[in-house]
């Protein structure tokens, strides 16, 4: 499966949330989100354009891989995802292959769908709050950007470690 979405950094979360109401987003939650993330100790797979994230929110408990294709106006990856029942047994496991955990990025997560386009609005510790639009595809992302007022030029086509390096946290 393409992900395919953006950033749109230091927002006003109650202006955000009067915009997603007013064009019919609905939410569907709000989570406290664990999640880790993996490489070798020598990088190989940042190096390589790739992460795995091993996540945990409420009860579920996913681990997925992340191939950079391109990131030019959005950011696009090719991901496979899992679900599994045990966050520390992964954990363990992964640590156990050579893996280690390369950073942990918690976050609080609110969440809006409409039609295929979903909207997070991600508040980190110490990171200004920001939004995260991902589509189906660059034309319906383009159009839900617009939606809120945004141009594309607005946007960062940035992973989370990308985030987090902008805001000195890395």
């Amino acid at each position: 499966m393409k992900e395919i979405e953006v950033k749109i950094l230091e927002i006003d979360i109650n202006s955000i949330v009067k915009k997603l109401e007013s064009i019919g987003a609905k939410k569907e939650g709000s989570h406290q989100i664990i999640a880790y993330h993996y490489d070798f100790e020598d990088k190989r797979l940042h190096k390589n354009g790739m992460s795995l994230r091993l996540r945990k929110w409420g009860d579920r408990i996913e681990f997925t891989s992340k191939k950079k294709l391109y990131a030019d106006h959005d950011k696009i990856r090719e991901e496979l995802q899992v679900e599994i029942n045990d966050f520390d047994e992964m954990d363990k496991l992964l640590k156990s292959i050579g893996l280690g955990e390369k950073v942990d990025m918690n976050k609080n997560r609110t969440s809006y769908v409409l039609g295929d386009a979903r909207f997070e609005i991600d508040t980190y510790e110490g990171i200004p709050p920001l939004l995260e639009i991902e589509a189906p595809n660059e034309k319906i992302l383009q159009e839900m950007v617009e939606k809120l007022g945004f141009s594309m030029s607005d946007t960062k086509p940035w992973s989370g470690r990308k985030v987090w390096k902008h805001y000195g946290k890395l």
